[in-house]
């Protein structure tokens, strides 16, 4: 039997070459105008997820 995917899970997560789980940084979406620009772009860039996280990822995104 196939398992299914959660959808929001996998818009949300990658996996990198090395198999490890890259998602994006949260606090980036409004009231922007009182972070500052060092804060903002350090939020650009994408982080690794947590190993506390990763058993509740790979069960949401059995494909991944």
């Amino acid at each position: 039997m196939k398992l299914k995917t959660n959808r929001s899970a996998a818009k949300r997560f990658k996996a990198t070459g090395t198999g490890k789980i890259k998602r994006n940084k949260a606090y980036a979406r409004h009231l922007l105008s009182s972070k500052t620009t060092k804060q903002k772009r350090k939020l650009r860039k994408s982080a690794l997820a947590d190993s506390a996280n990763i058993a509740g990822i790979k069960q949401m995104l059995p494909y991944l």
